[in-house]
């Protein structure tokens, strides 16, 4: 699935706003300041978790270290080890909510990375069992059917929209119940 988001990054220059004072401007900081809206799904005194704004799929879900580190590399322990907690909290919540097991964690690190500060996503996969099914958030045609992975994935990821406010709010008292 990130390939088509990866190839969209190749032989982009990093950006200057990855400097050790970045988090002045960084999104996720002001997010975790209160400086800008989410709809907040985990949130505890290292991490916090929120729903995607422009999600691949219903309940694609970011969780967030609350330090400002630009590379997973670069994590202290204690920040690694909390969000790797959250992940797994979330990731729970998130299967229970949507009645869907299958999940796709993934955590860049500058290739690819839209925002210049640590995260994960937590995105709940497609599966093609009609009865498991997690809706994508896509405007194919109704009875085109993707002839295969690949393409259901290029669909995907071409279609993503803005998160729809109220449908995020809804999503998320439902998985703030599951955690």
């Amino acid at each position: 699935m990130t390939s088509f988001i990866i190839g969209a990054h190749t032989n982009r220059s990093i950006p200057t706003e990855w400097r050790d004072d970045a988090d002045r401007n960084c999104p996720f900081c002001r997010i975790i300041a209160g400086e800008m809206p989410s709809t907040r799904l985990y949130d505890d005194d290292k991490v916090i978790a929120i729903l995607d704004i422009l999600p691949l799929r219903r309940g694609h879900t970011l969780v967030i270290p609350k330090a400002h580190y630009s590379r997973v590399s670069e994590l202290p322990p204690e920040y690694a080890s909390a969000v790797g907690q959250a992940v797994t909290k979330v990731a729970n919540g998130l299967t229970k909510a949507l009645g869907n097991t299958a999940l796709n964690v993934v955590c860049n690190q500058e290739y690819a990375q839209a925002v210049p500060h640590v995260h994960y996503h937590i995105i709940p996969a497609p599966s093609f069992d009609a009865s498991a099914r997690v809706e994508p958030l896509e405007k194919a045609k109704e009875n085109e059917i993707p002839s295969s992975r690949r393409e259901m994935h290029q669909r995907e990821f071409e279609s993503r929209e803005e998160l729809d406010e109220d449908e995020g709010n809804g999503l998320a008292v439902r998985i703030r119940a599951s955690l």
